[in-house]
């Protein structure tokens, strides 16, 4: 029959090991919310670039467009 230390010392040993496994998941949690911060700040970024690089082309083709105009009506 087990001994009632050898009980207690195997339930701490438990606990020790899941505080460690909780604490390694955490660090990788925060970890992980600070990468998918940053990734979400670059799409963002991104995002807006590509807007306002279609203004600009939309912009550049309203320009061509009526600069034709006025050549035709000439």
């Amino acid at each position: 029959m087990a001994e009632p230390n050898q009980s207690l010392d195997t339930r701490h040993s438990a606990d020790d090991q899941e505080s460690r496994i909780e604490a390694a998941a955490s660090v990788g949690l925060n970890t992980a919310k600070g990468f998918f911060l940053y990734q979400t700040s670059m799409l963002r970024l991104w995002a807006n670039n590509c807007e306002l690089a279609a203004h600009n082309c939309e912009r550049g083709l309203e320009e061509f467009s009526s600069a034709r105009k006025q050549q035709s009506r000439q």
